[in-house]
């Protein structure tokens, strides 16, 4: 099981939360996403057997947000 914090650039407001939490929720392996608006982070428990942390990176890059 993986467990990562990821500082997420561009994120203002709660459509953004629920776009990011949706698609990356989406994805086969996570197991949970946690964003922090106000400290432009996001958690990202997951199955590292399942899902790459590159490809949870890309999903959110996909959304219009910058991962640093």
């Amino acid at each position: 099981m993986g467990n990562v914090t990821l500082n997420v650039n561009r994120m203002s407001c709660g459509h953004c939360v629920k776009s990011i939490e949706g698609s990356v929720g989406s994805l086969d392996g996570v197991e949970q996403v946690k964003v922090d608006l106000g400290a432009g982070k996001v958690n990202v428990e997951f199955n590292d057997e399942k899902v790459t942390l590159e490809k949870i990176k890309e999903t959110i890059d996909d959304q219009g947000y910058d991962v640093e």
